[in-house]
């Protein structure tokens, strides 16, 4: 069993998620960790060296405090000036982004981010030159290199939840893989996204394995590990991991997933089953986990394991020792795993046993047909039938999916359990038939949240009426991607809004794909123009799909999101590359035209209010001199009045923070819809011309050129 071989105590509270180590001098490993009262710790047990000016000032013992005077969101450390061995701090707050210089005490640049910055993560991303610190904020990502410049920028789908960086396609090269609240794990090269898996809550931590694997967890618990777009395991706990690290604990050469949860334990699995090998507990929640040698020492010359509550308890843990490989299992889990099977086993012989005495009393004359019925008895020739179809609601029941399960004699359905990711709550729903309506059919709503393609675990017990036993039937049905759409009259009238493209393919294979993607009873057959109009049972209105001889496409729907996941789509069907299209979208063009006014509005606002504070506070030092002359010179009634006129100036100031604070809030919104609208523009494009949207909707953007930004929405040029 492995034991700590340092703890130590940082009397500072820690922010969840929020913990580093960096050599910020290039040679001894540090740890920073934000507390909750605007400031960010650096404990160094090794050197302590303080410049006489700067943000960073020192504590007790080996700890330094930094100043930020802000609410932290993030913090991260690692090479950004290229040429050195030193590791840089890198600070996100709501508004700004600092890169900080620890041993010289200075900023490396301090610049504005009026996205935000939920996740940090420093490195060299694909072929771009400098190393970057890749910040995501509210539904973008920006990419800034040592001198402050902004020197890569996109979009995503929502706001930006965790970041890692990885070789995913194993070209050698660093891809990004972006976490967001939207529940959608994306892999950026660069600014295009090659991959995209879709999980079922917002994905709260990121981390880079070995052989292509990266670890994620969820908002809701769940933990696991991806090799590129295959999930290979995942498993679900009632507490909330906070935080995943990658680091080969066991000497198998193979990294394990370290998590640290919100209960204060803290275990590693196995990267290929997700087996437990290791287990350690604090008494509080788990604030970091992250690696680095902090002892420096030459003996071991390893990095350590380090682990961080978020009552500023340190635990370190060396790597086993060789003769200890892949044997970390202490003998009260030994324990726990004998019980566990001994437990299975008495299951196993409990069911065998019942199977064992069914035959023996079937096999006799002397059973009848009701004992036969209450034994579970059933045919031998009884089958499980499942149909999905497209139930368009009526006023007491909103629009579902319908699944109809049904047995092929009298035989009746006691229960079915289905297990779906991302549809359910839990992801798993039970229905019960009560007993007087028991039947061979059995009807299911499901209403799916999202368009995606899902698949349906189904287990359904089956017997007679009178079973006290019963059959489990276990089947997968695949819930297409477009399920929440229904066939309707090609005649209708079009939607204002439309994309058309040209692609190089036949009909037949664009109706092919409508027959995998949408749910019809009967496939579509189609001579000549392809025209097919469905309903959208989530009230977003008509969806028409219409396909020339000449191969022109035109997608004619109001939902901008529904067109760019049809274009999508179609595309990766298709193997399309590069996919360029005209788009007619003009209620979307009056909501950004409205949008990029307020925008406007907010920054004159801001500005506004920085001056007047700028003022006030000058106002502030002044009268401050005055009144403690006045104090000096005994002239108790000046002085008085000086600090009654300062008592109001505070005032003013503190209802000027909160005029801004609404102001920052309302601005950040409107930020997000123009990243939105953005996203969804690129999404209507595919590969090259996809990138060129985003890159020139972002240059139109700083350049203040609304007339370009809407040409490069409706036609991909500037």
């Amino acid at each position: 069993m492995l034991v700590p071989i340092f703890t130590l105590k940082l009397n500072h509270k820690v922010n969840p998620q929020m913990v580093a180590v960096g050599k910020y001098d290039g040679i001894h490993t540090s740890l920073a960790c934000a507390t909750s009262a605007g400031k960010v710790l650096i404990h160094n047990p090794h050197k302590r060296r303080l410049q006489s000016e700067g943000r960073m000032s020192g504590g007790e013992g080996d700890i330094s405090l930094l100043n930020i005077n802000q609410q932290v969101t993030a913090v991260e450390s690692g090479r950004l000036v290229a040429g050195t061995q030193k590791d840089t701090l890198v600070i996100g707050t709501q508004t700004n982004l600092l890169a900080y210089d620890v041993d010289n005490n200075s900023d490396l640049f301090y610049k504005d981010t009026p996205d935000g910055s939920n996740a940090i993560v420093l490195g060299k991303l694909g072929s771009l030159d400098p190393l970057l610190a890749v910040v995501g904020g509210n539904c973008s990502i920006q990419g800034f290199d040592s001198a402050g410049n902004d020197a890569f920028w996109t979009v995503t789908g929502d706001n930006v939840s965790s970041l890692t960086l990885m070789d995913f396609t194993g070209n050698g090269q660093n891809e990004l893989v972006v976490g967001s609240e939207d529940f959608d794990i994306r892999v950026f090269r660069e600014d295009e996204i090659i991959a995209e898996m879709t999980e079922t809550e917002t994905i709260t931590a990121l981390c880079s394995m070995s052989d292509n694997k990266f670890g994620y967890s969820l908002a809701n618990g769940t933990v696991g590990v991806y090799e590129k777009t295959a999930r290979f395991w995942r498993i679900k706990s009632k507490n909330q991991a906070v935080s995943i690290s990658s680091f080969d604990l066991d000497a198998d050469g193979v990294p394990e997933l370290i998590t640290g949860w919100s209960n204060g334990k803290i275990d590693a699995r196995s990267d290929r089953s997700g087996e437990v090998i290791f287990k350690d507990n604090f008494n509080h929640s788990v604030a970091g986990i992250v690696q680095g040698d902090y002892r420096m020492d030459t003996m071991a010359s390893a990095d350590q394991l380090i682990c961080v509550s978020v009552e500023g308890e340190v635990r370190g843990y060396n790597p086993a020792a060789p003769d200890m490989s892949g044997n970390l299992m202490d003998a009260n889990l030994e324990q726990d795993s004998i019980r566990e099977l001994s437990q299975r086993k008495q299951n196993l012989m409990l069911e065998l046993k019942n199977y064992e005495e069914n035959i023996r009393l079937g096999s006799g004359n002397q059973i009848g047909e009701y004992d036969k019925a209450q034994m579970g008895i059933i045919p031998a020739n009884t089958q499980l039938q499942t149909t999905l179809a497209v139930n368009s609601g009526d006023e007491k029941t909103p629009a579902h999916v319908e699944l109809l399960i049904s047995t092929s004699n009298e035989t009746v359905i006691r229960a079915v359990l289905i297990f779906a990711e991302g549809i359910f709550e839990g992801e798993s729903h039970v229905v019960h038939p009560v007993s007087s309506i028991l039947s061979a059919n059995l009807k299911v709503p499901i209403i799916p949240p999202k368009d995606a393609l899902v698949d349906l675990h189904i287990k359904t017990m089956v017997g007679s009426k009178t079973s006290t036993q019963f059959h489990v039937f276990e089947l997968t049905r695949q819930l297409p991607k477009f399920s929440m759409y229904s066939l309707i009259d090609p005649n209708i009238p079009d939607p204002k809004s439309s994309v058309t493209f040209q692609i190089n393919d036949r009909v037949q294979r664009v109706l092919l794909w409508i027959n995998q993607n949408f749910l019809m009873q009967e496939d579509l057959e189609c001579e000549g123009n392809l025209r097919v109009a469905f309903m959208s049972l989530r009230g977003t209105g008509p969806l028409i799909i219409q396909m020339e001889q000449n191969s022109q496409m035109c997608i004619k729907t109001d939902n901008m999101d529904l067109a760019g996941d049809i274009i999508q789509s179609v595309a990766n069907f298709l193997k399309i590359e590069d996919l360029q299209s005209l788009v007619e979208y003009p209620t979307e063009m009056e909501t950004l035209e409205k949008v990029l006014v307020k925008v406007d509005d907010y920054h004159s606002v801001r500005q506004k209010l920085t001056a007047e504070m700028a003022d006030h506070s000058n106002l502030i030092r002044s009268m401050v001199v005055r009144a403690e002359d006045s104090r000096i010179m005994g002239d108790m009634k000046s002085m008085r009045r000086g600090y009654m006129d300062l008592y109001d100036l505070n005032r003013d100031l503190i209802n000027g923070y909160k005029i801004r604070c609404t102001n920052h809030q309302e601005l950040v919104t409107c930020l997000k819809q123009v990243n939105q609208i953005i996203q969804k523009a690129g999404r209507l494009r595919v590969g090259k011309y996809k990138t060129q949207v985003v890159n020139s909707c972002r240059a139109a953007i700083k350049n203040n050129n609304v007339s370009s930004l809407y040409k490069i929405i409706r036609t991909g040029f500037v």
